[in-house]
């Protein structure tokens, strides 16, 4: 059959078949040409959506390093050796994780991983006497700020670990990452089924900052920090620090508005998830000064 006809059901895909050709021949040269593929696979409904997202997701995780997705230290839920089961308890049922670091008085000085399930033994065991943290927790692995992403995907699939602890170059505790942190930035957001029954919207961290997602409506933002947020140019507050930045910002990013210190904690190509606000001192929340 000639080359001047076209494919036998008509199909006026051959542009198309010959991008997804050069994939084979060193074609496309970079990563910008491989998107404009993809783009155009999705507007000729090749691809869904969906593995659109997937495989953008994969090329993110290949250019990324561990600190630009990490959990910071601030936000870090540990327990104490020292502590006791029954002290320990309330804090797992709390945060709805399902492995913690176990540190000995502060958070730079890690003794271990302690997985949630490992308790469910002793929560059925007919001894009365109660067991310590140090005969149940597990090795921990440290990993540096600067690893890159891909290959701490790869480390976590051959050690069969799912949370690594992130040093910086001191050696001091900057953060944490699971398995969890890196599928999400491949496939979205991954909730499970305890999610939105303990995620609060709000959370106090410590002195006047505060953890806040960003589908947080606007109206019930205002009502909590006694402020006055224009509800007229975005339903959530992470609408107000879009239009304020002008693009959608990156993890990392910062900025003053009335006098409320934003700073974004964690945000993918679509939307802001995750911020931490610093309200001022002086601010009345709840009838109550924040000094």
């Amino acid at each position: 059959m000639s080359d001047d006809h076209p494919p036998s059901n008509g199909s006026p895909r051959k542009p198309f078949l010959n991008k997804i050709l050069q994939l084979f021949t060193g074609e496309p040269k970079n990563q910008e040409e491989l998107v404009e593929v993809l783009n155009d696979a999705q507007d000729r409904e090749l691809i869904k959506p969906e593995t659109k997202q997937m495989i953008q997701g994969v090329l993110e995780v290949s250019n990324i390093r561990v600190r630009d997705i990490m959990i910071p230290r601030s936000q870090m839920i540990t327990l104490d050796i020292n502590q006791s089961l029954t002290e320990i308890l309330p804090v797992i049922l709390d945060s709805g994780h399902s492995r913690f670091p176990v540190v000995n008085e502060n958070i730079d000085n890690i003794e271990g991983t302690l997985l949630a399930k490992d308790l469910l033994a002793y929560g059925f065991n007919s001894k009365t006497e109660e067991c310590t943290l140090a005969e149940v927790i597990r090795p921990y692995i440290v990993v540096p700020e600067s690893k890159k992403v891909e290959t701490l995907l790869k480390d976590f699939r051959s050690q069969r670990y799912h949370m690594a602890i992130i040093v910086d170059e001191y050696g001091g505790v900057s953060g944490l990452v699971t398995i969890e942190d890196i599928l999400e930035l491949i496939v979205g957001e991954i909730e499970d089924e305890t999610d939105d029954e303990i995620e609060e919207d709000i959370k106090h961290m410590v002195g006047n900052v505060y953890q806040v997602k960003a589908l947080t409506e606007l109206s019930d933002f205002n009502e909590f920090f006694n402020c006055k947020f224009d509800q007229n140019d975005a339903d959530t507050i992470g609408g107000i620090l879009s239009h304020q930045f002008g693009h959608m910002p990156k993890k990392g990013e910062e900025i003053i508005i009335d006098s409320f210190e934003f700073k974004i904690t964690a945000a993918d190509n679509r939307r802001i998830q995750t911020l931490q606000l610093s309200v001022p001192k002086d601010h009345m929340i709840n009838g109550k000064s924040t000094d």
